[in-house]
């Protein structure tokens, strides 16, 4: 069974589904709002926190920082100056991290450059998180992989073989991994969802933990997930979805977050076990509702059964009618009376 260690969790089969709220730039650029997010993300039942950390001057060109980038979602007049309003000081990283441990859940960011994951790696992170952008940008899997810490694999925007190839070399280094189905649209319409890739991923990726990274409408998907097995699951997270910036419409407000939890988690309670049997609790209900073989007619002690002498009724707390054309033919060993349930210890079988 794969399974993975995350700080003091257990993930994969078996086990409950680890959830991440994915708050990534939904904190505007301010601490305080981060802080919020991870205090309301804590409450909502989710095991970690997840931001995104770059090296602006690193991960664009200088045709890509200067590029215009005016829309109502802008936090800036080109898209550097966007990003760089988006993007938290290291000192700010420090600060969150240490509020994440009294809020008991884990803090990981999405590293997009070899730079910000040497941050992270030591700011203490427990795993790391490959965005989907970055499945691709094999000199950064290598670098991440090496650090031997496990790494989970968001992979939207891409085919399978393109997921092959990047679980390969990060195989090289590192064998704890995770891989989430993705569709990297906000929001994703249902119909590119497709959740059976879980399964496909589960096929090809056995020594894998297989999970689901979701950016669609509602709270129904992540659920279902789970059902089809996923045992990681990330969902962006948000105060307001009507708040500037392009991650909110997306994302899941506290309440929304909060019943999702509670679905996953029902539905984990609900999958159960593999065998099927009889639970204790519908005893009971079968006593009330079930069915017994009955007497139509008065039977005198030593009468021989006939079919024109039983029915079934409830109820159920006499012989089955399963057992119907058994009882036919055997004798009565007590005088049974007319519309009475006819237990085994009746009957000479």
């Amino acid at each position: 069974m794969a399974t993975i260690k995350l700080n003091d969790f257990t993930i994969g089969d078996n086990q409950p589904a680890f959830i991440i709220a994915e708050i990534g730039i939904n904190h505007q650029g301010d601490v305080k709002i981060a802080k919020e997010l991870i205090s309301k993300a804590a409450d909502a039942g989710a095991n970690a926190v997840k931001f995104q950390k770059r090296s602006i001057s690193r991960i664009l060109t200088k045709e890509g920082l200067e590029m215009p980038y005016d829309n109502p979602n802008s936090f800036g007049k080109t898209y550097g100056e966007h990003k760089k309003a988006l993007e938290l000081s290291e000192q700010d990283y420090k600060e969150l991290f240490n509020f994440s441990l009294t809020q008991n859940v884990l803090f990981c960011a999405s590293g997009w450059d070899e730079e910000s994951i040497d941050f992270l790696d030591n700011l203490g992170v427990s795993f790391f998180k490959m965005a989907s952008a970055d499945l691709t940008n094999f000199p950064l899997l290598e670098h991440t992989a090496k650090k031997n810490k496990p790494v989970i694999l968001s992979t939207g925007m891409s085919d399978l073989e393109i997921v092959k190839k990047a679980y390969e070399l990060i195989l090289n280094y590192n064998n704890k991994i995770s891989i989430l189905q993705c569709t990297s649209t906000y929001p994703a319409k249902f119909k590119e969802i497709n959740l059976n890739v879980i399964q496909t991923y589960k096929k090809n990726f056995p020594d894998a933990v297989i999970g689901y990274s979701g950016h669609e409408l509602g709270i129904a998907i992540p659920t279902v997930s789970v059902a089809l097995g996923a045992k990681i699951v990330e969902r962006h997270f948000t105060l307001d979805r009507t708040m500037k910036g392009g991650d909110h419409a997306a994302s899941l407000e506290p309440l929304g977050f909060k019943k999702m939890v509670r679905d996953i988690r029902h539905v984990e309670q609900a999958l159960g076990s593999f065998e099927k049997t009889v639970q204790d609790s519908e005893k009971p209900i079968f006593k009330k509702l079930g069915k017994s073989i009955v007497s139509l007619i008065e039977m005198p002690k030593g009468t021989i059964v006939t079919k024109d002498m039983i029915t079934t009724k409830g109820p159920g707390n006499g012989i089955s009618p399963m057992k119907f054309n058994k009882i036919i033919g055997k004798k009565t060993k007590i005088a049974i009376k007319t519309d009475k349930v006819i237990k085994e210890a009746d009957i000479e079988w």
